[in-house]
């Protein structure tokens, strides 16, 4: 079924009777060619492009759970593609270039709003740093402006310029970034790879991989054995614990990423802010909701639910950004489990089991990421060689010395 504006306007004449659920609930076949285990946002989207840009055919999606369930339907749905180095910033620009059409590739309202991000600085420093990653930006193809004071105080007035610890000196601008409804995103992909031939199946948990000689054969799985020429696993946070049933040990720590939304509001904030002297960023979404998070819980966790100490530590930020924001109500709160990596970047690679493959290790970035993603995972899969944006994710970067860090803390995954 395709949407369009005639088929909306015939089922409100019918009284909404022709709508159909927009992908099916198959059982499982014995063997698939490809098997992506992950339900996500990442696997979804793998499934999508190997069907339709790689025309492959027998495909399978495994979800433990429910589609939009994990993380795709719990982050705070910013995508940008802001980045410093050059094995990150063509990928996340070509991202971004995918979210600009993806709701006519999808015929699917995934609510994209390219309104802006606006990276704030708050000193000298800050400034020329921001103007280095402008330049990196804008040699990779993207857009970026150095603004100054009067420049962000014109756009955003309600901040607190004058903090006497934070004063804001101006700020980096991606005018292309944004937000996108996230639980949408999944929806759509999920429907586009249904009508490609996929085979969605949900409450399927993987339970090990059956590898002979070296080579993956299949995954069991809650509902059985499951036969595959080609495995791939996006499954985030859950990604070590994953990998280790294929006797993989990973540069990965899993860790909870909180979110918060407020009570509704009237516009306060045009696009997407982030506090420069701490970690707090934050949007407001189509219901006037003020969406924000800040740092991960430092401490290893498989919840998806976080502690009060960063609870406190988020809104401290957003207090010394924007004081008035301590005058709305706090409405909910959840959390997402992170796979974060020892680099801060993220993994698209093959592993040492011939027919396994992997994608992961995107720290707390990975939902903009996800077009993209799941893009050079499809073109990895189908061809086996990597995508020209994804050629230094690899698995073997730290013994090469080859890392892509762009905080440049070290191996302490919960920095990134």
């Amino acid at each position: 079924m395709r949407y369009s504006a005639f088929k909306l306007l015939i089922e409100g004449l019918r009284g909404q009777s022709g709508w159909k659920p927009v992908w099916r609930d198959p059982e499982p076949q014995t063997e698939y060619d490809y098997i992506i285990v992950g339900g996500g946002g990442h696997g979804l989207a793998t499934a999508h492009y190997l069907a339709k840009i790689y025309k492959k055919s027998r495909i399978a999606v495994l979800e433990k759970g429910w589609i939009g369930g994990g993380n795709v339907g719990r982050n705070t749905t910013i995508i940008r593609s802001n980045y410093l180095l050059d094995g990150n910033e063509p990928l996340y620009e070509f991202s971004l270039k995918l979210w600009e059409g993806l709701e006519q590739d999808l015929n699917y309202n995934t609510m994209v709003s390219q309104r802006g991000i606006l990276n704030l600085c708050h000193s000298d420093a800050q400034r020329d740093a921001y103007r280095r990653r402008g330049n990196a930006m804008l040699l990779n193809g993207a857009d970026a402006e150095l603004l100054d004071q009067n420049q962000v105080r014109e756009m955003v007035p309600s901040l607190d310029f004058e903090n006497a610890r934070f004063p804001i000196k101006g700020g980096l601008l991606q005018r292309r970034g944004g937000t996108v409804r996230h639980d949408a995103v999944a929806w759509g992909y999920a429907r586009s790879a249904d009508s490609h031939g996929v085979d969605i199946i949900q409450n399927c948990e993987v339970t090990g991989f059956r590898v002979e000689k070296g080579t993956i054969k299949g995954v069991e799985t809650s509902r059985g054995y499951i036969g595959a020429k080609k495995v791939g696993v996006a499954v985030a946070g859950s990604s070590s614990r994953v990998m280790a049933m294929a006797g993989l040990r990973l540069p990965i720590e899993s860790h909870v990423l909180q979110a918060f939304v407020s009570e509704g509001l009237k516009p306060v904030i045009p696009g997407v802010i982030t506090f420069g002297a701490g970690h707090f960023y934050v949007s407001q979404s189509d219901k006037g909701g003020l969406v924000f998070g800040g740092d991960i819980d430092g401490y290893n966790s498989y919840a998806q639910r976080g502690n009060l100490p960063v609870v406190e530590d988020v809104l401290e930020g957003g207090m010394a950004l924007m004081p008035m924001i301590g005058r709305a109500r706090l409405l909910r709160m959840w959390g997402g489990l992170m796979d974060m990596s020892m680099d801060g970047s993220p993994f698209i690679d093959k592993t040492p089991i011939e027919g396994l493959y992997f994608n992961g290790g995107w720290c707390y970035g990975g939902f903009k990421a996800t077009p993209a993603s799941g893009y050079v995972f499809a073109h990895l899969l189908a061809t086996d060689t990597p995508h020209e944006t994804a050629t230094d994710l690899r698995l073997d970067r730290f013994r090469t010395g080859a890392m892509i860090d762009e905080k440049g803390v070290g191996a302490q995954p919960n920095l990134h």
